[in-house]
């Protein structure tokens, strides 16, 4: 894979660093010239996969999140989130709209198809004992480039 530029940025896995993953894609992701709606978009999946990592990944330890992010030729953001949790049991079950591990703290289990439908791709991998990666594409301008 061919990288433009990239950055990694790690984070202790609190609620309030949440905010700050979002300020680091949308500083990075300006000299792509995106939109107010793509930039929008990607702050949005960044905040729900954040989100997940520390309410679900990290329910009862402390760790940190990895975040990178990578312009790719032809104006492909390519962003990964990962922490070293307890890891998803399954996936595909996880990934089903209003899915939630924590229904009595009224989450609405929508994070994944959150981040699916503001991305072009998302794949989730995870492993129970040693966490969860989130990797998500979209490609800025549609088809221009």
């Amino acid at each position: 894979m061919e990288v433009l530029n990239e950055i990694r940025f790690t984070m202790p896995a609190l609620s309030v660093n949440e905010s700050a993953a979002r300020a680091v894609v949308s500083s990075f992701l300006i000299q792509a010239d995106p939109t107010v709606e793509e930039l929008s978009d990607i702050r949005t999946a960044v905040s729900e996969a954040v989100t997940n990592a520390v309410v679900h990944g990290y329910r009862r330890s402390r760790g940190n999140i990895e975040l990178t992010v990578k312009l790719l030729p032809g104006r492909e953001v390519y962003i990964r989130i990962k922490d070293r949790g307890c890891g998803i049991e399954d996936v595909d079950k996880a990934m089903q709209p209003l899915f939630t591990t924590a229904p009595e703290e009224e989450r609405s289990g929508l994070g994944f198809s959150v981040m699916e439908s503001f991305m072009d791709r998302l794949s989730v991998k995870s492993a129970v004992g040693k966490g969860t990666t989130v990797v998500m594409r979209r490609r800025l301008g549609g088809d221009e480039g």
